[in-house]
């Protein structure tokens, strides 16, 4: 990493536990399950990556953590504070409360407001009283990582290229302090040199006492830039990947 271009919450002096700690996690929709027992321990300052094909659980991962799937039962705690357990009361009835405890996610594909700027994108990330008193300089910071979107700020987001939304998605969850910041599939659907640009721009942003997950079918992108890599398969988690796996996936393939 030759810059950094943002910087996390410092961390305390005193020791710190983990920043998100999962329990038997099983989540899924209706009577179908995704996930299977998993357990994970995220610790501040890391950045994990997790792969695998489609439909074996990395986005439900990510849903669970947020409280958005149809049913969950397991513990997730998130700075020490349990944001899981049994819940079957509906997806996103806490949601709300766990975004306040310091959860960020930047969903895959084009999950934004086609009619609202890139602006508008960005103040509406900053919904802390800290984070919109200081969006100002933080949209600059978003800038710093995403030059392109500088004289893109009063275009409506349904006019940009594929790249240009995921950026903007990425710098919408960028604008508030977050503990734990979930980057789903950063590269679905762009040119590999895109792809890699908005890998790297993730790689730049030290984190601090903060903890990044990021999502990705391509290994190759995570390889050498991430703290760890763990293989989703089935919906658990299959341990440290490399290149073997990319290999597996496109036997699978």
């Amino acid at each position: 990493m030759s810059k950094t271009y943002w910087n996390a919450p410092v961390a305390s002096s005193e020791p710190q536990g983990p920043i998100l700690e999962i329990k038997g996690l099983s989540a899924g929709y209706g009577p179908m399950r995704v996930i299977h027992d998993l357990d994970l321990v995220v610790r501040p300052g890391e950045r994990l990556g997790v792969v695998g094909l489609n439909g074996h659980g990395k986005s439900t991962l990510f849903l669970a953590i947020a409280g958005l799937t149809g049913w969950q039962r397991g513990s997730i705690k998130l700075n020490g504070r349990e944001v899981g357990g049994s819940r079957s009361q509906g997806p996103g009835r806490y949601t709300h409360l766990i975004v306040r405890q310091g959860l960020a996610v930047m969903p895959q594909g084009d999950e934004i407001f086609h009619g609202l700027t890139v602006e508008e994108h960005l103040d509406s990330g900053a919904f802390t009283p800290r984070a919109w008193r200081e969006r100002a300089p933080r949209k600059e910071r978003i800038l710093a990582i995403f030059p392109p979107l500088r004289k893109l700020m009063k275009v409506p987001v349904g006019r940009l290229s594929g790249g240009e939304r995921r950026m903007v998605s990425i710098g919408r969850g960028l604008m508030v302090d977050a503990a734990l910041f979930l980057v789903d599939e950063p590269s679905l659907g762009l040119a590999p040199k895109i792809g890699k640009g908005v890998m790297e721009a993730l790689m730049a942003i030290e984190l601090g006492s903060s903890a990044m997950i990021i999502a990705e079918q391509n290994v190759a992108l995570l390889e050498g830039r991430v703290d760890r890599i763990l293989g989703m398969h089935v919906g658990t988690l299959k341990g440290e990947a490399s290149t073997s796996l990319a290999s597996q996936t496109k036997r699978d393939l």
